[in-house]
């Protein structure tokens, strides 16, 4: 099972195993990392999954289609790593991933 590292705004770090195909919104949802809401359920159409992905790991990753950028657009604190946690499908070739929660 592939894992993620959460890294939330007090600095604590949870590392959780996820299913594969699951997104690391739904992770993150499903075992209560503070900062990740997934208020439409990950519809593509809040931004309540934001996070920065750990630049070792944006490269192993697809990258974002014009809805999530657009989406990600209207966010404040966006940077280059940003992502929406409900795009990134976890996969064994990600098994690791860092994801810092953008509160």
């Amino acid at each position: 099972m592939p894992r993620v590292r959460y890294i939330t705004d007090d600095g604590s770090v949870q590392e959780i195993e996820g299913n594969e195909g699951e997104s690391l919104m739904h992770v993150a949802v499903r075992n209560g990392v503070p900062g990740i809401e997934g208020e439409c359920g990950g519809e593509l159409s809040c931004a309540t999954c934001h996070v920065y992905v750990d630049s070792g790991w944006v490269s192993k990753l697809r990258p974002p289609s014009q809805d999530e950028e657009e989406l990600l657009e209207s966010v404040e604190d966006v940077r280059d790593d940003s992502r929406l946690g409900c795009q990134i499908r976890l996969t064994a070739a990600i098994d690791g991933i860092v994801a810092t929660v953008v509160s």
